[in-house]
């Protein structure tokens, strides 16, 4: 009796285990990967390279990490692809025209990169307005210079932020906090915040630049939002405003943001992105010692792989029984 119970058993769980779906996960290190595979029994977490992908992504029913035409060709029962930064245009804009017209999918991890973002960008804006950057300097000189020692505060100044997404909205949040009017610049209907003062659309940028004693860019990077602050924009900036970009570098004209700087019209610049990107050596931004530049690092922070997991980890329940998952892309626009 009890061999039969337990025949009985195995047989009722072999339908459970058809139904598995087959999730492939790259560039994550093991312990991430044993925590993925313990998501949900109605999943199977496969961990693949590169070259192991190939071999697998024929069954799969769903890829996160990174994907590759060649895979989306592949993977005929590919429904979903969760990529684990907030961009998406390396995979929709740039590279992956297979992936943009296929019927996967399309998850990122936006949000749980706001607050490290945001505090990045604000403290690039305070390391300018209190003239952090040149002071730290006299330490390799020994010296005590209190003298021609100036700075700025931030409390009634204006800020606009171009893309009041998870992002832009913690900028707005922090600036807001140091008494800042926030003004943000976005294409969809953004919620009632009383951290912002009003929000206008990208056409009407042009408008609220003259505003800005400090100008963020928080906003995705697609084709409408390539190069939207060109020459104009920066010459239509208030004088010795600041300039801060931590999302994309091809939304801003570099040659431009060079020449704001040379000219004196900015008092200043904190780029986390740039393009080029890396930014080559003898690059003229490198020159001006009110340039704050760090290599795309503002993403980084003790908190955000903890965030990551967890958006991850749902989407697999969502997906494995399915739900809706969260942070879908509309493909077309490109966040």
């Amino acid at each position: 009796m009890l061999k039969i119970r337990f025949v009985l058993a195995l047989a009722a769980g072999l339908p459970l285990l058809a139904q598995q779906k087959k999730i492939l996960v790259t560039g994550l290190a093991p312990d991430a990967v044993r925590e993925l595979q313990s998501a949900s029994p109605k999943a199977k977490v496969v961990a693949v390279t590169e070259v192991t992908a190939a071999a697998e992504i024929g069954d799969a029913d769903a890829i996160l990490g990174t994907i590759k035409p060649e895979w989306v060709r592949a993977g005929k029962n590919l429904k979903w692809f969760q990529t684990y930064s907030a961009g998406v245009e390396p995979y929709l804009l740039l590279s992956e025209p297979d992936l943009k017209r296929s019927g996967i999918t399309v998850t990122n991890c936006k949000i749980i990169q706001g607050p490290e973002i945001a505090d990045h960008a604000l403290a690039m804006l305070l390391t300018l307005t209190r003239g952090l950057n040149r002071i730290v300097a006299n330490r390799a000189k020994e010296e005590w210079d209190p003298k021609t020692y100036e700075a700025i505060e931030l409390r009634g100044k204006t800020a606009v932020v171009i893309g009041v997404g998870g992002i832009g909205t913690q900028i707005a949040t922090r600036a807001h906090g140091f008494g800042m009017k926030v003004i943000g610049v976005d294409p969809k209907d953004i919620p009632f915040m009383t951290v912002l003062e009003r929000v206008v659309r990208p056409d009407q940028l042009d408008e609220v630049l003259p505003l800005a004693d400090v100008l963020f860019i928080s906003a995705p990077h697609t084709a409408e939002s390539q190069g939207m602050v060109g020459p104009r924009q920066f010459e239509l900036l208030k004088k010795n405003s600041y300039f801060i970009a931590v999302s994309r570098g091809k939304l801003y004209d570099m040659p431009a943001l060079v020449k704001a700087l040379d000219s004196k019209r900015l008092a200043g610049a904190g780029v986390d992105v740039t393009d080029p990107e890396p930014l080559p050596k003898g690059h003229p931004l490198w020159k001006f010692d009110n340039a704050i530049i760090t290599p795309h690092v503002a993403t980084k922070s003790d908190q955000v792989t903890v965030r990551r997991m967890e958006i991850l980890r749902e989407n697999i329940q969502r997906f494995a029984d399915g739900r809706p998952l969260l942070n879908v892309i509309d493909k077309d626009r490109g966040y």
